[in-house]
């Protein structure tokens, strides 16, 4: 069986059985061609209006048309480069000849390649066409498994491979002429298209699945290579084996095994009243390596706390050098040297001193974080000892002031505090560097003697100023705490207080609604004369005089206005809690208990009332001022 390459390269290499010399079969071959019709010598030899009709010789597909040119296979066709379009020849069988389409023409359409397509349609076969010339046409194609001939001139061929299908679909538009003769019956153009058929899907779903599963296999191989391996089987319990894993429980290399196995099996149910004693002395075993790694925890720590010690040598090593460089520095610029450099050495060593600078101050920021987060940590032991030294996280304006001004004076005392530490230390350093032998002369010892004292009497002067800090400290802290507790007990006192009032206020408004002033200041009156300490006397004159007054600044006045509007729109009232949420989408910063003692303050335009029985009690502001004014 010839394959398709062979059948298409074929169509260079047949030559035509018809001789040359025969002008009649010429000029039938070339006018199915669409070429006009021309002998060796150029002339022509049948009629223009014997010839295809529309035909161009201007064209120039093949014109001029002689036996020799390679259009008619005589000779060996040129090369065909890739922009020039494929050229479709006549192709020559034993039984009958194909000729193809004019080039002019639009290709033959198809329709969409099912997939697994193996099996072509193929239309407008000539009446007298048999199965053995389908056979012989389509052959060049490849293996034919099955062909399926109709009696209406159409019929459907099964290829054994599916690129053999594309070779078929060639052959769409070929004119195929049976023998030499013009009969009507023994011509016609073949239609190659695509078909669908059940078989082919089958075998295309069939070949579909076993790809899946080669994929599924690959995948699975691929995780279980990538799967960790699974730990081994754990042994079950026998006296034997009790005795191997006593062993190797007292054993540090083995024990973490061992301790795996012991609970598999205390976890399986083996412990019982003839198994308990072995159970006890593994478990006893097991408890014994509690000191062991105790002790090993205990040497780390030992182990990080000298690493962060020798860091933290190293880095004040560092920062004497800095400053020691900072000192060459700081000669380099004085008077009697820096007059005797150049411009652009005097820019260079300024750069230099502020990158050393700059260096100098990150390195101490270092150290003084270190040395904080040892404060910090000893801080927090103590606050965990005593909770009650806490600080509270909701306080009124003085409290929070009071604060902020006791946290920087603690904070600049503590930043003294350590800047007083490195000084010392440095001085220790200078101190144990300024020793000098024994042998030298008696002034040099008696100057050694003197100056190795000065540092001592620093170093005491030092911890003296130190421990006068603390004490100041340590005074500023119980103040503070006295302060708030004063606080406190003077808000507890001021809320017990404002409860009274408006509780009082309301029996009065219910009672006699005109009177309303007049009984809010005999009231507070006789508030402020019974029972609120001295120490905020002033501050209630003020707020009466607050209230006499009515508005106090331009805030107060926008908040009147916004709270006028917003009850207005609120016949029935709203509480506190619901009007203070609608305020702070327009003023983050202001209080409830500043809107309650603004409409406090003015009782003739704002009402407080109260809704609802047993649960659902609640109080609620009204706006009175239209009541006050047609009163009025």
């Amino acid at each position: 069986m010839a394959s398709t390459a062979d059948g298409v390269g074929s169509l260079g290499e047949n030559h035509l059985s018809v001789p040359v010399s025969d002008h009649g079969a010429w000029a039938t071959a070339m006018n199915n061609l669409g070429i006009m019709p021309m002998g060796i010598s150029g002339q022509q030899l049948v009629s223009e209006s014997l010839c295809l009709q529309r035909f161009d010789p201007g064209l120039g597909l093949i014109t001029p048309i002689n036996p020799m040119m390679a259009g008619i296979s005589l000779v060996p066709p040129p090369p065909v480069t890739p922009e020039m379009p494929v050229i479709k020849e006549i192709i020559h069988c034993k039984s009958c000849t194909l000729f193809p389409q004019n080039p002019n023409l639009p290709p033959p359409s198809t329709r969409e390649r099912p997939p697994g397509c193996k099996t072509v349609f193929v239309g407008g076969l000539p009446e007298n066409a048999t199965e053995e010339i389908i056979r012989e046409v389509f052959d060049q194609c490849g293996e034919i498994t099955a062909i399926r001939k109709s009696k209406k001139n159409f019929c459907h061929i099964r290829f054994s491979e599916e690129f053999m299908v594309d070779k078929a679909i060639y052959l769409s538009g070929y004119r195929m002429r049976i023998g030499s003769s013009t009969d009507k019956k023994d011509s016609g153009r073949i239609h190659v298209d695509f078909a669908q058929a059940r078989d082919d899907l089958y075998e295309w779903e069939c070949k579909q699945r076993l790809l899946a599963r080669e994929e599924r296999h690959r995948r699975k191989i691929h995780e279980d290579r990538l799967r960790p391996l699974s730990p081994p089987p754990v042994v079950h319990y026998s006296e034997h084996e009790a005795v191997m894993l006593a062993e190797r429980l007292k054993d540090d290399h083995k024990f973490s095994e061992a301790t795996a196995v012991l609970f598999t099996w205390i976890d399986r149910g083996e412990v019982n009243r003839r198994t308990a004693n072995h159970f006890y002395s593994m478990i006893q075993s097991a408890n014994s390596h509690v000191r062991r790694l105790m002790s090993e925890k205990a040497q780390h720590e030992e182990e990080m706390e000298r690493a962060k010690e020798i860091f933290k040598n190293a880095l004040l090593a560092i920062l004497t050098q800095f400053e020691q460089i900072n000192t060459v520095f700081t000669a380099a610029t004085r008077q009697k040297a820096w007059d005797h450099f150049s411009k652009a050495q005097r820019k260079n060593i300024d750069i230099w001193r502020k990158q050393c600078e700059e260096l100098r101050n990150a390195h101490s920021e270092e150290i003084m974080g270190i040395r904080r987060e040892e404060e910090m940590e000893m801080s927090d032991d103590d606050l965990g000892e005593n909770p009650c030294k806490k600080m509270r996280t909701e306080e009124n304006g003085v409290c929070d002031q009071t604060q902020v001004s006791l946290k920087e004076e603690n904070d600049s005392l503590r930043w003294q505090l350590d800047a007083y530490r490195n000084e010392v230390e440095l001085l220790r350093k200078e101190q144990s560097k300024a020793s000098r032998p024994e042998d030298d002369q008696t002034h040099i010892l008696t100057n050694s003697h003197t100056h190795s004292h000065s540092p001592e009497a620093q170093i005491q002067l030092l911890q003296q100023t130190m421990h006068n800090m603390q004490q100041q400290l340590l005074s500023l802290q119980e103040q503070l705490t006295s302060k708030e507790a004063e606080l406190e007990q003077a808000r507890e006192e001021h809320r017990n207080l404002q409860g009274e009032v408006l509780t009082l206020r309301d029996k009065v408004l219910k009672n006699n609604g005109e009177a309303v002033e007049r009984t809010n200041g005999e009231l507070h009156e006789r508030v402020v004369n019974g029972c609120i300490p001295s120490l905020y006397h002033s501050r209630e004159r003020r707020s009466e005089v607050i209230m006499r007054g009515g508005v106090a600044s331009e805030k107060e006045a926008l908040l009147l206005g916004i709270i006028s509007t917003f009850l207005h729109v609120h016949p029935f009232g709203a509480n506190l809690e619901y009007l203070w949420s609608y305020i702070q989408r327009l003023d983050a910063k202001v209080s409830a208990g500043e809107l309650e003692r603004l409409m406090v303050r003015l009782p003739s335009m704002f009402r407080q009332e109260l809704s609802g029985v047993g649960a659902t009690l609640e109080k609620r502001w009204k706006f009175c001022g239209f009541d006050s004014l047609s009163s009025a």
